[in-house]
Formats: C-alpha cells, structure tokens, sequence
C-alpha cells in the first residue's frame, strides 16, 4: 500500500535566503579547512610548550624529556618542557585545557588521565570535552617486590598468606591515587585480599621503607625497583603487566604466576586544549609517531623502562573512553579517596 502525505509536508520551493545561507556555510566550512591546513603547514613558528603536571624526575618528566627533542626535530620547531606539579596532575592538565587551542601548548599525562574523573569529586576541566588527544607516547609496566622478612617466594604464596590473615600484611604507595596505589588495588580487587595501604609522599620512600621492613610490600615501576632486585634487597614475585620486562626477564607476569586476571601498565598520553586544528593535531601526531620510530629515541626509552606506543589520536581517545568507566567502578567499589 502506497501512502501519500498530507500537502503540507511536501517540499515547497527552497526559499533564495535558505539557499544563501547554506552557501555561505558551505564557503565559511571551506575556509575553515583551508585555514587549518595553512596553519599546519607554517606549523610551528615559535616554541612549543609541553606540560608535564608532575614534579621533575617521576616516570611522566622522563619520559617526556626522553622524546621532546626527537619529537622537535621530526616536527622542525623547538619543544620545551614545562612542570606543573599538583592535585595528583590536575593542576598542569587544567593549564593545558585552559591554553589557546593553537597547538603551541600540549600536555603529558599518565593513566591517571583516566583515573582522576573518577578519584575526584571536583574536576577542573572535563577530561573528553576539554582535552583532544594527539597520541600515546609510551607504557611502563610494575612490579610486585617484597622484602626479604616476607616468607613468600612466588605470587601464589604471598596470596595464601594474605589469605590466611586477612588485613596483616601492609604495602606502601607513592600516595593515594598513585598509580602504585591504583595497580595496588587492582592486585587486591582480583586476588580477592585484604592489604593494608600505607601511602607516602613519593614512590622512592615507599620503596625505600620496603626494603627496610616499614611495609611488606610495593608496586613500583620496573626500572625504580630493578637494582634493588638485582642486587637482593628486595625479591620480585611478578611483574604487573602483560607481557615479560626486558629488565626483569626471569621475573613472571601475574598471569604466568597464576593470576590470570590481573594487568596493570602505566601509560603515558600526549594531548592538546579541544579545539586545536586537526591538521596541526595530525602534525604532531606524525611527528610524534616519527620520533618513536628513531632507534636512538626508542633505544632510550627500552633501557629506562619505557616500551613506546606510536598510534592515532583516534585510538588515544578510544583507550581514554574504555578505561575511564573502569577506573571509577574499581574506585567506587574499593572506596578510594584523593585524600
């Protein structure tokens, strides 16, 4: 059966201002494309200031001071890295989401770009609407140490004896909201134990308090606890990513242990304020991609712990968009608070 419509709903002749004003839409879109394209190819004319909302020295500076030269180079500008230390990372990436969308300011941030929507309960700046990615940078796996007064020489036994005296044993953290802190709490939620969180101002006390005996355990990055390890202060039952460290080669992953479960890997993501240009936003995706490719850069990168992690800032944003929902649920569920 054939309907028809009422005449109403029958399409009249196009009104001559209808028509005007989607030519003038159409011609100000053109324009627009034209523009940015023009921009990314004057790209850049003056210094580059890349944001790093941490302290120098922690996993985030280093690797941002770890590509920054080869990323200008590739690029032909200049890239100067910038500290902003503060609010677990809010503070520098609330400097980046506040700069003019010209590409002359980006940020570096950690996995917690993805945590702290969910950690906080005040937000600075909307992490998706605010932010656009420009690629992943690179990951950096952890690893369970404990110290020598700790009986257990493999994974499966700290759990028996976590489970055994639920709420004994303690591990200590760089700080609530840490990314010990948070792979820490992972470990917990899938191996389904009780273990003290002790929180200190920084990775290097907590480690250092874990030899001494202060805690029973950490979660430091690969290349903080490797020395120690190698040198038998400290014993590694695992490391906390999917695949084996080239540091700590006869070091098990948590699966190869019998935790099949549990992967944590801290990453590392560069990104600019929401409405940088995309053509300037895919020039420094090239040239930032361009960069991890030199053997000298990732050679770097390997030897301090760092696997690099070219792609798109389609990806990068795909990877926010998944991990941020699952963050906040584990936060939620284990009553994790900022302070």
């Amino acid at each position: 059966m054939i309907r028809s419509f009422p005449q109403q709903f029958i399409p009249q002749e196009t009104p001559v201002k209808l028509v005007r004003l989607t030519a003038l839409l159409a011609c100000a879109a053109a324009c627009a494309a034209i523009a940015g394209t023009a921009a990314a190819q004057s790209y850049p004319q003056r210094p580059v200031r890349l944001i790093v909302p941490y302290a120098p020295g922690g996993s985030a500076d280093i690797a941002a001071r770890l590509v920054a030269d080869a990323w200008a180079r590739s690029m032909g500008g200049t890239i100067v890295v910038e500290n902003r230390a503060g609010a677990g990372g809010n503070i520098g990436v609330d400097a980046v989401a506040k700069a003019p969308a010209d590409g002359y300011t980006v940020g570096l941030q950690t996995v917690s770009l993805a945590i702290n929507p969910g950690l906080f309960p005040r937000m600075p700046y909307d992490t998706l609407k605010d932010l656009a990615p420009i690629g992943m940078v690179a990951s950096s796996q952890h690893v369970l140490v404990v110290n020598n007064n700790i009986p257990a020489k493999t994974l499966p036994e700290l759990i028996a004896a976590a489970k055994a005296q639920p709420g004994k044993l303690t591990y200590g953290s760089a700080g609530n909201g840490s990314t010990f802190h948070m792979s820490a709490e992972l470990f917990k939620s899938v191996a389904n134990v009780q273990i003290v969180h002790v929180p200190y101002r920084g990775g290097g006390p907590a480690l250092v308090d874990t030899i001494a005996g202060q805690v029973d355990m950490s979660f430091p990055v690969v290349s903080a606890a490797q020395q120690h390890v190698q040198g038998g202060k400290l014993k590694a039952l695992a490391v906390t990513g999917s695949k084996r460290s080239a540091q700590l080669p006869n070091v098990p992953t948590a699966a190869e242990a019998g935790l099949p479960g549990y992967s944590f890997e801290t990453w590392f993501m560069v990104f600019a304020p929401t409405g940088t240009p995309k053509p300037v936003i895919d020039k420094l995706n090239t040239a930032l991609n361009a960069a991890l490719a030199t053997p000298a850069t990732r050679d770097r990168m390997l030897r301090e712990g760092f696997e690099p992690t070219p792609g798109t800032p389609a990806a990068a944003r795909q990877r926010l968009e998944k991990e941020m929902p699952l963050w906040a649920d584990l936060i939620k569920q284990r009553g994790i608070t900022a302070e």
